[in-house]
């Protein structure tokens, strides 16, 4: 089997891919995240996705290379991560009784025939009508500074949320494993018959 190769330093993407039980190592790429001008969410996910996925094929000859980008959108606009907690509190009050929609572009790139598998995952959160003191114990709680949308979903943020819309509710944390799993298996990496 080939090895394979999460190319993110995320813990949570490294924590969603353990989840298929298949060894992997993980590594971080080094690129420049920048949207290039007039470049929609969609065609810089996955543009992302697959430069991280590139830029780790001269260290993994022979290697699967699993790149993954995601970002949100609120109102027409890209949603970054928070980084303090104002900005967290301005965006969740921002997101009250609203819906913000997350792309999340996937490349799983062979590195010994250069073959990629490009793909797009869509994922909408309704959230509830959410007060200040709301937003304030939840914040105080999870401080989310370090997540797109000022939430953990994985955890205490789902109590936000009055709809979750979308094929893989894992996309929403960064890596969409039903959609990877389609890929794998069409490298001959099925999670199932390891």
């Amino acid at each position: 089997m080939k090895s394979l190769v999460l190319a993110s330093s995320s813990p949570y993407r490294g924590q969603l891919l353990a989840k298929l039980d298949i060894p992997f190592v993980q590594d971080s790429p080094n690129i420049d995240e920048r949207p290039q001008p007039g470049e929609s969410p969609t065609d810089l996910v996955q543009r992302l996705a697959t430069q991280k996925a590139q830029a780790l094929s001269d260290k993994y000859p022979s290697s699967l290379i699993i790149g993954s980008d995601q970002l949100a959108c609120f109102q027409d606009r890209i949603i970054g991560k928070p980084g303090t907690h104002q900005r967290a509190r301005e965006q969740l009050l921002s997101f009250s009784g609203q819906t913000v929609e997350f792309f999340t572009g996937l490349c799983l790139l062979n590195t010994h025939n250069q073959s990629r598998q490009i793909n797009l995952a869509r994922f909408r959160v309704h959230f509830r009508e959410l007060s200040e003191s709301r937003i304030e114990a939840y914040l105080n709680k999870e401080q989310p500074y370090d997540c797109a949308g000022s939430f953990k979903s994985e955890g205490l943020g789902i109590a936000l949320f009055s709809k979750l819309e979308g094929d893989d509710p894992n996309s929403l944390i960064g890596l969409p494993l039903i959609l990877l799993t389609d890929m794998l298996i069409k490298e001959n990496i099925d999670p199932l018959a390891n």
